[in-house]
């Protein structure tokens, strides 16, 4: 039997339970079991269904523990950042958590940032002020008067709500408390006079606890019905999925010779979102850092001379990503067009159109018609309008990687040594030509790959943490 690994790791559109497990030198991944994610309306508030999601990774465990050739050692939780969820005293789910696009923070990042002092703020939190982030929920639950927040035992975000319901243990990973904009990132632990000034209770935070970190085992209950032992461990990964995916990323680079220039190598996770930066073992607080949009999440440093692993920071900016053709593709694909990218990138290369649009234009964030709405902005700006599938698929990913060249540059000047090279991560690190209009765009070399950059880093952090693997295995992913 091979000794097994599971990476849960969810999306916003859906989710999968992979297996991983080492022979011959090599990590080997499946796909156990994928399931949708949908956001649910339920009166004034879009929700995530936690339960469904839920019952979905404990099939996709149950799948895994029926393999006679697998020995399930340990389960790692990886999703996206800043929602939560609330348990009770006795651990019951109070409430569904609610999704970061519902509207009830409109507005209140504004709000705060003239009512406080906002370079003080990120002096302390390094984190970019956006309206989603799990300050502004908190504060619009403590507006309304929810009475979640008087009864509520324990704040969980995402993952840490999933780990939690696995082995009965209040903890919240490093990683994606990060993206709550409530830590102190140098002391990479609870902004507690933050947390006093907004009117809520400190006990219902619970211990940070660092990835790499057994967060507990599977209760008796959970193991019966996974049909797993509780032995079985949950191992706190970069749980924010980010951290997992630049983790693989930087053992990439780390283990595999002459894998980039000397200097820094950006990784760039590409997919609804492209999350651009660089691994430090320092944040970045400056005034400069927080006009460029910068964010300090915590991440996870494989220590340059012994490769221990260590927690660090991921300095990075968050750029609307792959969302564009993601949402195009679904509109052309109603109207009945083919939209394979066999078809649509081809097309795309051969396009002669100059036109860059500013894909961080709020219009863009979720516009009734994404066409409609490119096409509109070109006229109005007096640009070259699309007049093809071509034209606007070439438009959208000449204007991704000119935004990339604007990251690259940011970071060059605000960080001692330039970045010298960028290793594009995840789905989007298949699509040939965003990969070659990046390198045009930042003068950079461009590494492609891992494509499963998520699943490969939660699997290889539970490998280091059980002691299947060490810092020098120099183990190869693909």
């Amino acid at each position: 039997m091979k000794n097994t690994f599971l990476a849960a790791d969810f999306g916003g559109g859906s989710g999968r339970v992979m297996a991983g497990y080492i022979q011959d030198g090599r990590l080997v991944l499946e796909e156990i079991h994928r399931f949708g994610n949908r956001q649910v309306r339920i009166g004034r508030h879009v929700y995530w269904d936690f339960p469904a999601l839920f019952e979905d990774m404990k099939e996709g465990i149950r799948k895994a523990a029926k393999r006679t050739d697998l020995c399930i050692k340990s389960i790692g939780v990886d999703t996206w950042g800043v929602d939560f969820g609330f348990v009770d005293a006795q651990g019951n789910l109070l409430g569904l958590p609610v999704c970061y696009r519902d509207e009830r923070t409109a507005g209140l990042c504004e709000e705060f940032i003239q009512t406080h002092d906002v370079a003080a703020h990120y002096g302390t939190a390094g984190i970019q002020m956006m309206d989603i982030n799990s300050i502004y929920q908190l504060i619009a639950m403590k507006r309304e008067g929810s009475p979640i927040l008087d009864c509520a035992a324990h704040l969980l975000f995402t993952p840490d709500l999933f780990s939690f319901f696995l082995t009965g243990e209040a903890n919240c990973e490093y990683s994606i408390a990060s993206t709550s904009e409530l830590l102190d990132a140098r002391q990479r632990n609870w902004n507690y006079a933050l947390i006093d000034s907004l009117g809520l209770r400190r006990e219902m935070f619970p211990p940070i606890v660092m990835p790499g970190t057994v967060r507990g085992h599977l209760t008796a209950e959970v193991a019966a019905d996974l049909g797993l032992t509780t032995d079985v461990k949950v191992i706190a990964v970069g749980s924010h999925d980010t951290q997992s995916a630049s983790f693989a990323s930087a053992y990439k680079m780390a283990t595999v010779p002459d894998a980039s220039p000397s200097g820094i190598t950006a990784f760039l996770s590409s997919g609804t979102w492209s999350l651009l930066g660089v691994a430090l073992d320092e944040p970045v607080l400056t005034e400069e850092a927080r006009l460029a949009g910068c964010s300090n999440e915590g991440g996870i440093l494989l220590h340059p001379t012994t490769g221990a692993v260590e927690g660090g920071y991921n300095f990075l900016q968050n750029i609307t990503g792959l969302w564009f053709l993601q949402r195009l593709m679904a509109e052309w694909e109603k109207r009945g067009e083919n939209v394979a990218f066999d078809v649509i990138l081809p097309a795309a290369e051969a396009a002669k159109i100059d036109t860059i649009v500013d894909v961080d234009d709020p219009i863009f964030a979720n516009p009734r018609c994404m066409e409609d709405t490119i096409l509109s902005y070109c006229a109005e700006r007096s640009l070259q309008v699309p007049a093809t599938i071509g034209e606007t698929v070439r438009v959208v990913l000449q204007s991704l990687a000119h935004r990339y060249a604007k990251g690259i540059r940011d970071f060059n000047a605000l960080l001692p040594t330039p970045v010298r090279a960028i290793n594009i991560i995840g789905g989007g690190s298949r699509n040939a030509l965003l990969n070659r209009l990046a390198s045009e765009a930042t003068g950079l070399p461009v590494i492609a790959g891992p494509v499963e950059a998520t699943g490969i880093g939660n699997i290889l952090l539970q490998a280091l943490t059980t002691g299947e693997i060490t810092e020098d295995s120099n183990i190869t992913i693909e």
